[in-house]
């Protein structure tokens, strides 16, 4: 039963993907093997494809899996790049941006999420995907450039010290804007040593807090 609520569940998602005009095959086949009733606490895995965001470990949320698809088709990637996700969360996304890509690096800092993100990563036989306990703020400087950069918490303002972890044309997408407010889910191409941007959606996502936790 569970396995069928899901497959109704991933359908229902396709097909409003498809109403908006989004939706590539290699996203959807991405999507479809990496099982999201398993990146969320039992209790809400009837709604693992609805459009809702949902509470995860550490008092944070997994984004709806509509804006999730959104996002990660907005980063145009392919099987050479790599990306940085600064918000691992449940480790959805970056196991779908594994399928997608060359390697990906995820920040969080809560250590509780990483660590069960990890251990989900594995159990799917996801192998180029790694995630670090750490303050996300300003990415992994050391580590760049990085093809692609997203990031599920909001900016203040633009992400310029970003620039400079962006391989030329790379892409960063993130929300911008203040945490009582609706923010501006942005994509930002890198042009020279400055942004191109364009404006994806409106969401409401919590801002990008200072420092990683040390207690959980």
């Amino acid at each position: 039963m569970a396995a069928d609520a899901e497959r109704e569940g991933f359908a229902a998602f396709m097909l409003r993907m498809r109403a908006r005009g989004l939706g590539s095959k290699a996203l959807f086949s991405a999507m479809e093997m990496t099982p999201r009733a398993g990146f969320i606490p039992s209790q809400w895995t009837g709604a693992a494809w609805s459009e809702r965001m949902l509470p995860i470990g550490c008092g944070e949320a997994i984004e709806g899996c509509d804006l999730q698809a959104q996002v990660i088709e907005a980063l145009e990637l392919s099987s050479g790049h790599r990306v940085l996700e600064i918000g691992t969360g449940s480790g959805f996304t970056a196991a779908v941006i594994a399928r997608l890509s060359g390697r990906v690096v995820s920040l969080d800092r809560y250590r509780t999420l990483v660590a069960e993100a990890q251990a989900r990563w594995e159990s799917l036989g996801v192998a180029n995907a790694v995630a670090r306990h750490a303050d996300g703020r300003d990415g992994l400087a050391g580590e760049g450039p990085f093809d692609r950069i997203v990031a599920w918490a909001a900016f203040d303002d633009l992400p310029r010290r970003f620039v400079d972890q962006l391989a030329t044309g790379g892409i960063m997408i993130c929300p911008v804007g203040p945490e009582e407010e609706p923010q501006t889910m942005m994509k930002l191409v890198k042009i020279g040593s400055r942004f191109e941007r364009t404006d994806l959606a409106c969401v409401r996502l919590q801002p990008l807090l200072k420092g990683a936790a040390e207690a959980i």
